[in-house]
């Protein structure tokens, strides 16, 4: 039986943490916060409550994976977990209003011919079909395995070209430079709308489309595919599940027990320090943190070998630094309602901006470079949450709404500016008035949080959310592997491969698990 550290209680490293302690090694949890969870919080106030990371999953099958393994409850079990039908209604500013059905390819189709005019259904049919290709190409060596020495056979965009037109195929443009996601949007979806709806998926998992490998084209494949999922309770009720297993497993927590610095001996890590001085030995750490954090903790060493990916911002990274994902932030706004939720209301809408490019040259920059405009967008795309859950209101005359946006961690507004931030939560509540009538005139009180909370909640630098890594560009979209130059020492969570998003940080936790349990030449469950 050997002693694991782990540091922080985030999902990745609680999913690590689980089954190692299934696998009989005696696990301890160091957090630094009060409560576990990391980003998959909870905000309550007056009887309503909120979800502070994210609010649907959609690939369920990771945590059903892990309770399977991990004890004799199923997920289920645990957590009360229902497909969200409609999946999604998407507005537009020209009134178009679109309602796609969970996974459900047809009736996909059907909705966008009704919505796009006759023909854009079976041409989004046909992308997403190539998506699937791309899907199976990458899903083991991306999301099962760990990340190997290899990983630049996954810098090649595995997104298939579609039949040729003229002389040349399109997947390659000017110069060389290889698709993006919102050249697949422009040339294979034809109408704006039909992009719009394909470049917001990139969007919402902190990706520029303009910028994004045309194999991003998978989060949509895998929405539709596996089905968008909520849990009654809210994620946090996933996050409670997943700590009371670990608990169930004889892990040990610690909380307000922030780790300041990774022991080593022997060439080896080999347990961590506290701040209050205290050191906990171990035979091997989980680093369930950003790995931007690890050099502070290792006394300024350098926990990447040569040729390795590393962590976007890392001064030293050289071509594959896994900066083109999760580099922007998170805007969210809770509101308190009084008035009854509609029984025909969304689960989930996105009030699409009506201009693109200015909302992603506000979040991205003009060029994509992640510096964002000095202004910030008047009207930005905004996705609002208004889940049918008695669990998030004091009673049925009452409705909590939950509005985010990505945003710039570092852009045009100062997000420790209370007035500033306001102002921008302001323009967030304004676009969700066309997803619900008078809202303004049934608003109790809200509140905000910005990328300044995550940063304080998670330690992510500049509050910035990781994105899911991705096949393509040369590498630019993966994330850090699991293990670091340093022997014993692993990475979890959505800052490691296979990237952000509560299913990859499952994996991730899976991953590591495998190599701590079986050694280096694990690769992946069967």
């Amino acid at each position: 039986m050997a002693r694991i550290a782990v540091i922080g209680a985030g999902m990745g490293a609680m999913a690590a943490a689980a089954r190692l302690a299934v696998a009989g090694h005696q696990v301890a949890v160091y957090e630094r916060g009060r409560t576990h969870g990391g980003g998959v919080g909870r905000f309550e106030r007056d009887g309503f409550a909120f979800d502070t990371g994210p609010g649907l999953v959609h690939l369920p099958a990771v945590y059903r994976d892990l309770f399977v393994k991990t004890g004799k409850e199923a997920l289920e079990q645990c957590v009360e977990l229902a497909q969200v039908d409609p999946a999604s209604r998407h507005l537009f500013a020209d009134g178009t209003d679109v309602l796609l059905p969970n996974a459900s390819r047809a009736g996909v189709v059907r909705a966008l011919d009704d919505a796009f005019g006759a023909g854009a259904g079976e041409r989004w049919s046909d992308l997403v079909n190539r998506a699937r290709e791309a899907w199976d190409a990458t899903r083991r060596p991306l999301l099962e395995e760990p990340l190997r020495a290899d990983w630049r056979a996954l810098g090649r965009d595995p997104y298939p070209a579609p039949a040729r037109r003229g002389i040349s195929g399109w997947l390659r443009r000017d110069g060389g430079r290889p698709a993006t996601l919102a050249d697949v949007a422009r040339r294979e979806l034809k109408d704006p709308r039909a992009a719009a709806l394909l470049e917001s998926h990139a969007l919402a998992h902190s990706l520029d489309p303009r910028t994004a490998p045309a194999g991003a084209t998978v989060l949509p494949y895998l929405e539709q595919t596996f089905g968008t999922w909520y849990a009654r309770g809210g994620m946090r009720a996933l996050a409670d599940a997943l700590y009371e297993r670990c608990r169930a497993r004889k892990v040990r927590f610690s909380f307000g027990a922030e780790v300041v610095g990774i022991l080593e001996k022997d060439g080896r890590a080999a347990g961590v320090e506290l701040a209050d001085g205290s050191v906990a030995e171990a035979d091997a750490v989980v680093a369930g943190i950003a790995p931007a954090l690890l050099p502070a903790l290792l006394g300024g060493a350098e926990p990447w070998r040569d040729g390795d990916v590393r962590p976007a911002g890392d001064p030293g990274a050289g071509a594959a630094t896994g900066a083109g994902g999760g580099a922007a932030g998170r805007l969210t706004v809770f509101l308190a309602l009084r008035g009854a939720r509609p029984r025909d209301a969304a689960h989930r809408t996105v009030v699409h901006t009506p201009d693109r490019e200015a909302e992603l040259a506000a979040v991205f920059g003009a060029a994509g470079d992640g510096r964002g405009t000095r202004e910030p967008c008047p009207r930005p795309t905004v996705t609002v949450l208004r889940p049918d859950d008695p669990t998030t209101r004091p009673d049925e005359d009452h409705e909590a709404v939950t509005l985010t946006a990505t945003v710039a961690p570092h852009g045009p507004v100062d997000w420790i500016d209370g007035p500033a931030a306001g102002q921008d939560a302001a323009r967030l509540v304004a676009a969700a008035e066309a997803a619900i009538p008078g809202l303004r005139d049934r608003l109790l009180w809200r509140e905000v949080r910005t990328p300044a909370d995550t940063a304080a909640d998670t330690a992510a630098p500049g509050g910035a959310v990781p994105g899911p890594a991705l096949a393509g560009a040369d590498g630019r979209f993966l994330r850090p592997a699991n293990p670091t130059r340093l022997p014993g020492l692993y990475l979890a969570g959505g800052w490691a491969h296979p990237g952000g998003g509560l299913a990859h940080a499952g994996m991730s936790g899976a991953m590591v698990a495998g190599l701590i349990v079986d050694g280096a030449d694990w690769r992946g469950s069967q």
